[in-house]
């Protein structure tokens, strides 16, 4: 009813039947040892049928907290980053926290603080390591006793650096390499984002292993910026190149291969009866193609939301653990076996 005063924790408490400190617990989310299983069910269901909301402000207060994170990704347009996002603002809600996003300038560089003292405005910051270097200008996320800092895609047997959370990208780059070799390709070109960040590094490097020990397979490297241009032009590059041409282009990202698909069809060259191309992500850009990508489907929405698992696990004194979460190889019509040289 319009006009009805705002319900408080201590009406939650009387319809609940329990304390207002168990309230506190519960909807604090530290009840956990404290207060039993089915009283934290009745406390959540009590809090919501009267449509209560924390006050975060006096809160705040009270804890010394804005019950705020930063989320630093490398751009706000990228469709992946846009679903971590989502999966961070989920988590977070639950906990009655809020998310700010914030882009690093082109994905590298130092970025300017977003409030001119980041350490009095939030509570602790999630990044990609596409953007680590923005972190700089940013309160040092975490690092030297600075703010807490948990970093995605990011090498987790670094000494001293910061909880992790990956995705399996070496073995999503084992799953479409070996998808290629079973069609009987093995002239391949890796067609691969020019970024020194640990996620790009461990592509390469696993596309190479997978293929060392195979007769007769060549690997070559095409270097481009992360764009369908840049990428266009780097398989120009490696379809008209000297020697045999490539029959697969194996590409860092979805974004890629549709440039690889643009400069095939603009080369008088079919995917994937002359050529077959693969991408890694498996964005709403994958389908949107013709052929459909074969792809490699990450779960981005679930890698924010462990970022934030584990970033409200370091605000209450706990250490998370580095987690990988897995990936699946998605088959689709751009990939197929070569076609055999006309005698």
């Amino acid at each position: 009813m319009s006009g009805a005063a705002r319900p408080t924790s201590r009406d939650v408490a009387r319809a609940a039947g329990v304390s207002q400190a168990t309230v506190s617990l519960v909807l604090g989310g530290k009840w956990r040892g404290r207060v039993s299983e089915p009283t934290a069910r009745t406390v959540r269901a009590t809090a919501d049928e009267l449509g209560y909301r924390p006050n975060l402000a006096a809160r705040s207060l009270r804890l010394g907290r804005t019950r705020t994170a930063l989320l630093v990704v490398p751009a706000l347009t990228h469709e992946y980053f846009a679903r971590v996002y989502a999966g961070t603002a989920r988590v977070a809600a639950e906990r009655g926290f809020g998310v700010v996003l914030y882009p690093s300038p082109e994905g590298i560089g130092p970025a300017r603080d977003p409030f001119g003292s980041a350490r009095a405005a939030i509570d602790g910051v999630i990044a990609s390591s596409m953007a680590a270097d923005a972190l700089a200008g940013i309160g040092d996320g975490g690092r030297d006793g600075g703010l807490p800092l948990v970093m995605l895609d990011s090498d987790p047997s670094a000494p001293g650096e910061p909880p992790t959370v990956n995705l399996a990208v070496a073995d999503g780059f084992r799953q479409v390499t070996r998808h290629l070799l079973a069609l009987g390709h093995r002239r391949i070109t890796h067609l691969a984002a020019d970024i020194d960040t640990w996620t790009f590094r461990v592509r390469g490097e696993a596309v190479a292993a997978e293929l060392a020990g195979v007769p007769g397979a060549t690997l070559a490297t095409e270097r481009c910026a992360l764009d369908i241009g840049a990428a266009r032009a780097a398989a120009e590059r490696a379809l008209g190149g000297p020697g045999p041409r490539p029959t697969a282009l194996l590409c860092d990202g979805d974004v890629l291969a549709a440039g690889a698909c643009k400069a095939a069809r603009g080369l008088g060259l079919r995917v994937p009866d002359d050529l077959s191309v693969t991408g890694f992500d498996d964005l709403s850009l994958a389908v949107a193609v013709d052929p459909e990508l074969t792809s490699v489907r990450l779960p981005a929405e679930e890698v924010g939301a462990e970022g934030m698992r584990a970033l409200l696990t370091l605000l209450d004194g706990g250490t998370p653990s580095a987690s990988e979460l897995p990936v699946e190889l998605v088959v689709r019509g751009s990939t197929a076996p070569p076609v055999r040289p006309r005698p």
